[in-house]
């Protein structure tokens, strides 16, 4: 990337990618203070329940307003959860530190122009919303709760973009879940995940492209995803011709 805000090799910048990650990931309650923006749902999904700065420019009342964002959270009854990403004003981790907070979840941003892997499937199915068998390959994974799942149910009502929720069947039965989620040249990809017994057979690959080729019908050039760094379904992402853009960090109180 040429700077924090500057295009990537792909054409796609920082900024794009973060407005798009809150795009795709809907929050009940919304507000900012100055350049950040708080999010909240129920507490939940990491993006929809957390702090994330939208300018990286230099921020002279950066403690005042570290004080009210807490305030706001503990009036709702949730931790308050920094997103930390290249748009942070200088001294923010310095100053998340000094309050108490620790780093958690690194993770990355990755993405690639969807003509490397776009490719119709018609076994995988089309959703507007997401059912009992998507469900249960989402839970399959190790980082799902209840409020999450609250979360996802009640999610498709309030999207103003156009999404999808994909299922791709073995044999009849769910193995593989993903959503789409699209924003002009860019289509998002959420909830990738596979039943274990599923797994490192190409599945995951499968329902990725063929949500490529539902971002291109909406007018999608390039797919993106965030995976944890420890994830090892990275190497998958890189066969397809995803590339990591950036990195993002949660910051939370000590317990």
């Amino acid at each position: 990337m040429d700077g924090m805000q500057g295009k990537s090799w792909q054409g796609v910048s920082v900024a794009e990618l973060e407005r798009a990650s809150h795009t795709a990931v809907p929050a009940l309650r919304t507000a900012f203070d100055g350049p950040f923006l708080l999010r909240a749902f129920l507490g939940g999904t990491g993006r929809a329940n957390a702090v994330s700065s939208l300018d990286p420019a230099p921020d002279g009342g950066l403690e005042a307003r570290l004080a009210r964002i807490e305030a706001a959270y503990a009036r709702m009854g949730l931790p308050a959860r920094f997103r930390s990403t290249p748009l942070d004003p200088p001294g923010l981790e310095e100053a998340l530190l000094a309050r108490g907070y620790e780093e958690h979840d690194e993770s990355l941003v990755m993405a690639g122009p969807l003509l490397r892997f776009a490719a119709p499937d018609a076994a995988v199915e089309i959703l507007d919303r997401p059912n009992e068998d998507w469900l249960s390959v989402v839970a399959s994974a190790d980082y799902q709760t209840e409020q999450r799942r609250a979360e996802k149910v009640q999610a498709p009502d309030m999207m103003l973009l156009p999404a999808a929720w994909l299922l791709l069947r073995i044999d009849g039965r769910p193995a593989v879940s993903g959503q789409v989620a699209s924003d002009g040249q860019l289509v998002g990809f959420f909830d990738i995940a596979t039943m274990p017994e599923f797994r490192r057979q190409g599945l995951a690959g499968r329902l990725i492209a063929a949500g490529g080729h539902w971002g291109q019908q909406h007018g999608a050039l390039t797919g993106w995803l965030q995976v944890s760094a420890a994830n090892p379904a990275r190497s998958v992402y890189e066969r397809l011709g995803l590339r990591e853009i950036y990195r993002y960090r949660y910051f939370l109180p000590k317990a």
